[in-house]
């Protein structure tokens, strides 16, 4: 007998897995060829079971624990290998060590969107992800249902089939809870408790609980999202009006960035529309003071309009009128109409605003 035959007819006494992974589910103990030893030492640790198959058939499971194999324990192999009266030789057979601890922070996710019909947003595409935590829980089923032969199991290999059924299932529950889309957020918790309920029997046919199963989120197309941020900034402002006033400085903003200051057409359109923001504000203003003491209303204020470069911008109040002609925004020559006027005059020939160029100073000296 040579070297190799030799070490290929060894027995094996010491039977045991030391598992240094953190993704294997099912491993089979290699023997290489070489028979088990009667008597020999079977160590199942926390978290393993042991099962023993023969020629393809399921026999014994054996809990956690330090055992000696003998046909007291090994009830089932027993029978199939006939040992009615006990064996005292070496046997042959398949030891699948499958680790039963809880494999967490499982990701799932929708490849694609997803359609619901939503009752404020009719039809809505959405996508969600989250994160599962599973465990074996009946061995020999998860043997025969999934694993099978397989030298070495790991999470990867039932992965995409347990993503698959999660994502069917899901979709049915978010159809099945009936929730709007606006209040999706605020139950994560129990679309992920019912999700998880759902599962449940699911996951049972291949041997396996699904410990937990949590949403992460659900995301609304990019359009919808910026309408509901829309719609949640005008809600804090409180009516359209006030975000009319928002939008329109932001306008002016960015007019004023565009044209170093705030001269030229675009600064004449900002100024009209804080002009209007400041009407608007006097006239509510105004309002309550009347429904507060019944005080009769001001006299009514000259309101112009002024035309600069071809394009009307206004109206404006004499004072507004003022700082624009400051600012060298308003001529003599320029433009301006109120009501009431038959037609466009220069600002030199309406005499509420030509008096307005007096009282605006001369530029200072030079140094």
């Amino acid at each position: 007998m040579g070297l190799f035959d030799k070490l290929k007819g060894e027995l094996i006494d010491i039977i045991e897995w030391l598992d240094s992974t953190d993704d294997t589910m099912v491993y089979r103990f290699e023997r290489h060829g070489n028979e088990i030893k009667n008597g020999a030492q079977l160590t199942v640790r926390e978290s393993q079971v042991a099962v023993f198959i023969n020629e393809g058939e399921l026999a014994d499971v054996f809990p956690p624990g330090r055992y000696q194999l003998t046909t007291q324990n090994l009830p089932i192999l027993s029978t199939l290998k006939g040992w009615k009266h006990g064996f005292n030789s070496p046997f042959k057979a398949e030891v699948y060590f499958l680790n039963t601890k809880r494999y967490t922070n499982q990701k799932w996710g929708t490849p694609n969107v997803f359609y619901i019909r939503d009752a404020d947003f009719g039809r809505v595409s959405l996508r969600a992800f989250g994160t599962y935590t599973m465990k074996i829980t009946d061995p020999v089923k998860f043997i025969k249902e999934v694993a099978g032969t397989s030298g070495e199991f790991t999470t990867d290999e039932i992965q995409s089939e347990m993503r698959s059924l999660i994502i069917t299932r899901f979709i049915d529950a978010i159809g099945e809870s009936k929730l709007a889309l606006l209040d999706f957020a605020q139950n994560y918790k129990d679309l992920s408790d019912f999700c998880q309920e759902k599962l449940g029997e699911e996951f049972q046919e291949y041997g396996l609980e699904i410990t937990k199963f949590l949403i992460s989120s659900i995301s609304l197309p990019e359009e919808l999202q910026k309408k509901l941020d829309e719609g949640t900034g005008m809600n804090m402002l409180g009516d359209m009006n006030k975000y009319s006033q928002m939008k329109g400085a932001d306008a002016m903003s960015n007019a004023a960035n565009n044209t170093g200051g705030g001269g030229g057409v675009e600064g004449m359109m900002g100024m009209a529309m804080m002009q209007q923001m400041m009407n608007q504000q006097n006239q509510q203003n105004q309002q309550n003071q009347q429904n507060k003491g019944n005080v009769p209303p001001p006299p009514p204020v000259s309101q112009y309009f002024v035309s600069m470069g071809g394009q009307q911008a206004g109206p404006f109040d004499l004072n507004t009128l003022k700082q624009m002609i400051t600012q060298n925004q308003i001529t003599k020559e320029t433009f301006v109409w109120k009501e009431g006027m038959a037609n466009w005059l220069a600002a030199s020939q309406v005499p509420e605003v030509a008096a307005l160029f007096g009282a605006v100073p001369p530029p200072p000296p030079p140094a």
